[in-house]
């Protein structure tokens, strides 16, 4: 049986980069779900099934994941997902199996996990001792500090015969791709090609603001004008102004995660 994993990860874009991480590995793990908040978390972990490992995030949408362990039993290793190096010696000793830096690393996620399938035997039916006054003392740290600083791109240079323009980030209501090629979609109604591709622009994006919603599309949330129930549980966006294709669907597999990243 595959080992089961549970994501806490309240940035998709890095929940969807673990998930497949973990589908890479040569002994691939199920993942079980994510949580983005430590309600959702402590839920799940209340509900069923158990995890095997538990992939936690520091921040959370609705607090530090530390609350997690005084709001639900965790019968599992925990191996922590951080930006937040200076805390991470301190996090490893929460029990954790170990500690991974963002970006995750491929090769230290395989390190991770060998570490973990080398515990496992040993790991006993009942709680890990998580030591509550440590936990305590992260919780206030972690309170204190301010959250990393992250760098999205504020706007792009476009090509306009021989000429450069700057759009400003404020300027644009969404990006898609057309024959191999990346457009940049302005609020005013006019498309300029840029030198990227989607996946690319996802990571450059700040993901507040921007959602990938399919393989072809990532929107400003200002753009999105309208959201209609489709089949199969699938939903259609209304882009203004008016997308090339006929229907803007979200990816079904993404349809929690618009919803949830709607209801922010």
């Amino acid at each position: 049986m595959p080992l089961r994993a549970l994501i806490v990860e309240d940035e998709p874009l890095a929940a969807r980069r673990l998930a497949d991480m973990l589908a890479r590995q040569p002994d691939p793990l199920q993942v079980l779900g994510t949580a983005e908040a430590v309600s959702q978390a402590v839920a799940m972990l209340e509900t069923g099934p158990a995890p095997d490992v538990l992939f936690l995030d520091i921040h959370l949408a609705d607090g530090l994941s530390f609350e997690i362990f005084e709001r639900a039993t965790v019968r599992c290793p925990v191996i922590f997902t951080t930006a937040y190096d200076q805390y991470a010696l301190q996090a490893f000793k929460v029990n954790s199996v170990d500690y991974l830096l963002k970006p995750i690393d491929e090769e230290e996620l395989r390190d991770a996990l060998r570490k973990l399938r080398e515990r496992l035997p040993a790991t006993p039916a009942a709680a890990p001792a998580f030591d509550p006054a440590l936990l305590a003392q992260l919780m206030q740290q972690m309170q204190q500090a301010a959250p990393p600083a992250t760098s999205y791109k504020t706007q792009f240079v476009v090509r306009v015969g021989e000429h450069l323009k700057v759009v400003p980030l404020d300027q644009i209501a969404y990006f898609f791709s057309l024959e191999k090629a990346t457009f940049l979609q302005t609020t005013e109604g006019r498309k300029f090609v840029v030198d990227y591709t989607m996946d690319q622009l996802e990571t450059l994006l700040d993901p507040r603001r921007f959602f990938r919603l399919n393989r072809a599309y990532l929107a400003q949330q200002s753009a999105i004008q309208d959201i209609i129930h489709y089949t199969n549980s699938r939903l259609q966006t209304v882009l203004k102004p008016t997308a090339p294709d006929a229907q803007v669907l979200v990816s079904r597999e993404k349809v929690n995660v618009f919803k949830s990243w709607l209801d922010r």
